[in-house]
């Protein structure tokens, strides 16, 4: 009996590694890059693609954001991967729910697309930080995207653990992934900083791909760059892609000149539309101009992947920024919708149906209709019941103590926000200074607000007054780290460098209050005294400090649905529990879109927490359409 058993056991372990993902029980294919072209199945195909990121669209959304990729007339899908959403603390690795990549590769399979796979260990795409986590800033000696032994470490980690999730579903293992793309725009990363030599950034970028191989990869890899970058981003052996290149003879010049003298010819990135910061307009692209060019690419036999064809949204903390001499820091939106082809809610647009008009003429393959949008609905008033000082509240935390302020990064804390604190036992005024701040800051003094500090305007500093024994507090907001150009390996976030007063450093006596928002505040943990009923009787108590709102909403029907916060001043927003992301009245971006399939059926749930609070509210709304572009 016990040997019936055991072979039986056997028998059964032999089934199961049979039907294991990238075993036999798939069909392979063959993808390769072959006599100048892309070859599935050795016949000559051309990849027309979109990008979209499963982790910025709920994962609900997933297949019917696949089904419009694919009715656009698309055959592939590109998608980058986020090392810091699956690895938010070291050693903690997330693959599940709106993380699950593996997946949303199934679902692409499932509809008929092929995937495109472009896990960085940089990925930029307007992402907190590019991808990387922000505990990787804690490690000594190291130093991101360079040859650097602790950072290829790190970097080796990732990959092998992304290889465990997603490498049975390469294309030679019967899934949809036909090809891997090494690191990403590191050309324009090398041309930027020259302080290293070039040799350097290209053992570097080879270093990458090793360990990708290693980590047993096998499809395809390419780098992708501006054609006018391949010098520092190319790598050999690797076929070089071109982002936002027009010109289609430049392109198989050069791609000729770094791949062996042949192709396939490929933009990695066709911008459908345009990246949008706060306090800046938005950019448009115009649909005319972006069907004639993908004709003529088409045409001459051009691969291709729109940069995006759907944006979807940079919910909770996840949206990074950019740096230029003009601003500091250009915090990106929290709507990801890109002016892309599929808005930010699902929405077919004009441009998705001219794009698709023309794609049918050059497949040979049956293009789908579209599937109807989800529905959208309207909440005319969501009482606000309750409101609650936040001030007050970080009273009762323990606070850390030093004599300088600590970064984010020393608090270890990624995200959200920080208190500091420091009483002064005798009267000083005169011109506060701030010049680390990491990046938005409202400064009390005893509870009652003195000003803002804001590192997008380079406002670091204003005028106070102190009185005896008063107490100076800055509230500091992570608006996102910088997530391009060589600003990047200089992310840390809170206060950064000596607080000053007239010049003169204020050291010593220091008190932090970490305050990361990672999940929603809830009010009932305050003490009594900081919660009052909304609307208040008592306004100047509140007037202008820092309060966390709450109130209910019941549906008889869920949908799609936009908050309008244009009234209000900056802040978060969480829904039954799910921070959709900031907002702030500098616009364009006036409204957060809630996707249906977080609200409920019955009695719901809405807090939101407001920085300024200029104006106490007693109510909020929602609208049926978004509004991303009005600035104020």
């Amino acid at each position: 009996m016990r040997n019936r058993k055991r072979i039986w056991s056997l028998a059964l372990g032999c089934l199961l590694a049979a039907l294991a993902p990238g075993m036999q029980a798939k069909e392979k294919h063959g993808f390769e890059i072959k006599n100048g072209s892309f070859v599935f199945d050795g016949k000559p195909v051309r990849i027309v693609s979109g990008e979209m990121h499963y982790a910025r669209i709920p994962h609900q959304y997933w297949r019917h954001r696949l089904q419009m990729v694919k009715a656009m007339g698309l055959n592939t899908v590109a998608t980058y991967v986020f090392w810091n959403l699956h690895e938010p603390e070291e050693g903690k690795w997330d693959f599940d729910g709106d993380k699950d990549l593996a997946g949303f590769i199934k679902i692409a399979g499932e509809e008929g697309l092929h995937v495109i796979l472009r896990p960085g260990p940089y990925a930029c795409a307007e992402w907190e930080f590019g991808g990387y986590p922000w505990w990787l800033q804690n490690k000594e000696g190291i130093e991101l995207r360079r040859d650097n032994p602790v950072f290829l470490e790190y970097a080796k980690k990732y990959i092998d653990r992304l290889y465990r999730e997603v490498g049975g579903l390469q294309v030679t293992k019967g899934g949809p992934i036909i090809m891997v793309q090494v690191e990403n725009e590191f050309g324009s990363y090398a041309a930027q900083r020259k302080d290293i030599p070039l040799d350097e950034h290209r053992r570097y970028n080879a270093k990458i791909k090793e360990e990708l191989v290693a980590a047993r990869f096998d499809v395809p890899l390419f780098t992708s760059d501006g054609s006018w970058l391949f010098a520092g981003g190319s790598i050999e052996g690797v076929l070089p892609t071109a982002n936002g290149e027009s010109n289609v003879a430049n392109l198989k010049k050069l791609v000729n000149e770094y791949h062996n003298g042949e192709g396939p010819y490929m933009v990695a990135e066709f911008y459908s539309g345009w990246l949008a910061h706060w306090a800046e307009p938005h950019p448009h692209t115009d649909a005319s101009v972006l069907a004639r060019k993908t004709e003529e690419y088409l045409q001459q036999d051009v691969s291709f992947n729109f940069y995006m064809v759907h944006g979807g949204t940079n919910f909770g903390f996840t949206s990074g920024a950019n740096y230029n001499k003009s601003h500091d820091i250009q915090p990106d939106l929290t709507s990801y919708d890109y002016d892309a082809p599929i808005t930010e809610a699902g929405w077919r647009t004009p441009k998705y149906d001219s794009l698709r008009n023309v794609i049918k003429k050059y497949v040979a393959y049956a293009v789908p209709e579209a599937p109807e949008a989800y529905p959208v609905i309207e909440i005319p008033s969501i009482k606000l019941s309750r409101v609650a000082d936040l001030l007050g509240y970080v009273e009762r935390i323990k606070p850390v103590q030093n004599d300088q302020p600590l970064t984010f990064e020393q608090l270890n804390q990624g995200h959200g926000y920080v208190l500091y604190s420091r009483k002064f036992n005798q009267p000083i005024s005169g011109t506060l200074e701030v010049p680390g701040l990491r990046d938005y800051a409202v400064v009390y003094i005893d509870g009652e607000k003195a000003g803002e500090l804001n590192r997008y305007y380079k406002n670091y500093s204003l005028e106070i007054d102190i009185p005896f024994n008063a107490t100076l507090e800055i509230l500091v907001e992570n608006m996102g780290r910088i997530n391009y150009g060589p600003e990047i390996v200089r992310n840390n976030k809170g206060i950064v460098s000596p607080v000053k007063i007239n010049g003169m450093e204020i050291a010593g006596d220091w008190e932090m209050y970490p305050l990361p928002m990672a999940e929603c505040p809830d009010i009932n943990r305050y003490p009594s005294e900081a919660v009052r009923a909304c609307p208040v009787t008592d306004v100047q108590a509140l007037a202008g400090r820092p309060v966390v709102y709450e109130g209910s909403f019941t549906l008889s029907d869920t949908g799609d649905t936009f908050i309008d916060m244009e009234s209000w001043g900056k802040g978060i927003v969480f829904i039954n529990g799910k921070n959709i992301g900031r907002y702030w009245q500098a616009g364009p971006q006036q409204t957060l879109f809630i996707p249906g399939v977080w609200l409920k059926k019955g009695e719901n749930k809405i807090v939101i927490f407001e920085q300024l609070n200029n104006e106490l509210k007693s109510e909020v709304r929602t609208v049926k359409t978004p509004v991303l572009t009005k600035l104020k």
